[in-house]
């Protein structure tokens, strides 16, 4: 799924680095810099502060707060300096123990507090079967459609006639010059049926990507008329397909259509949920 930054984020964002294994890390030294700690000693008084929070959580210090040594410039020499590769959960402990008075420490406590529920839900995801994973990708696809219409609508789309003339672009992108009435065709649906709800994960999910990427162009851009609004539809959709073809992927268009629609998966669900005795849980 696409994960999206926004701008007051980009200065943690840009000082992240992912390790050999591909696992993220930050330098306690550069997270010092953005969160505006002029003196490495009173930031080492919060890091001390974050280990023992870790600690007390019954995790490994050693595991999030791995010390090592760089070399930096001193004058006409250069000196070892101690410092720290930090995961995310170390960071997360550090924003939270540093001063709240700094604005950078508030964005910093949102920032990794929104990446560690991302991880939490990108790990729950794997677990996931396939009729699940189409149900969760689905619901994503609606929420960010409903956000692609709104910048369609300031970019002055405004009949439904232009508006599927504007998905068209997309889906003609991603899908080499294939309609939506040609796709809808190739599933073998009928009339009423939706071919979003025809997709497996793989290719919601690239659909979800088009999309994603064509509302945050759009409100970059600010393009005006269907045309210039179709054209960036149609690009990021070409675009979105590149990239499946450099991974050698399978092309949206050849991939299999499921036997089941999100409808049906979903209507199981809940009768699977009406059948159990206790009552689902409520996450506010």
């Amino acid at each position: 799924m696409a994960t999206l930054i926004a701008s007051e984020y980009k200065q943690f964002e840009d000082i992240k680095h992912v390790n050999e294994n591909g696992i993220e890390f930050w330098y306690a030294r550069e997270l010092s810099d953005v969160l505006e700690y002029t003196q490495w000693r009173n930031f080492t008084k919060v890091i001390d502060k974050a280990m023992l929070a870790c600690h007390n959580s019954g995790f490994e210090c050693a595991d999030h707060f791995a010390e090592v040594s760089k070399i930096v410039d001193a004058g006409a020499t250069s000196k070892p300096v101690k410092d720290f590769e930090l995961s995310r959960y170390a960071c997360y402990l550090i924003v939270q123990n540093g001063d709240p008075r700094k604005e950078t420490i508030a964005l910093g406590q949102t920032y990794f507090a929104l990446q560690t529920r991302r991880q939490e839900i990108t790990d729950r995801f794997n677990e996931l079967d396939e009729d699940s994973k189409r149900l969760v990708i689905r619901g994503e696809v609606s929420g960010w459609n409903s956000m692609l219409a709104e910048a369609a609508h300031k970019a002055g789309i405004t009949d439904q006639l232009e508006y599927a003339q504007f998905q068209n672009a997309g889906y003609m992108g991603l899908y080499g010059g294939l309609t939506a009435a040609d796709i809808h065709s190739r599933k073998n649906l009928k009339k009423n049926e939706k071919i979003l709800d025809h997709m497996g994960s793989e290719e919601l999910g690239a659909n979800l990507f088009r999309i994603t990427q064509t509302e945050a162009k759009l409100r970059r851009e600010q393009p005006e008329g269907l045309e210039k609004a179709s054209g960036v539809h149609y690009q990021v959709g070409q675009t979105v397909r590149k990239a499946i073809a450099e991974n050698e992927g399978t092309m949206p268009e050849d991939l299999p259509t499921p036997e089941k629609s999100i409808e049906e998966i979903g209507r199981e669900q809940l009768k699977k949920l009406k059948a159990k005795k206790e009552p689902p849980m409520l996450d506010e």
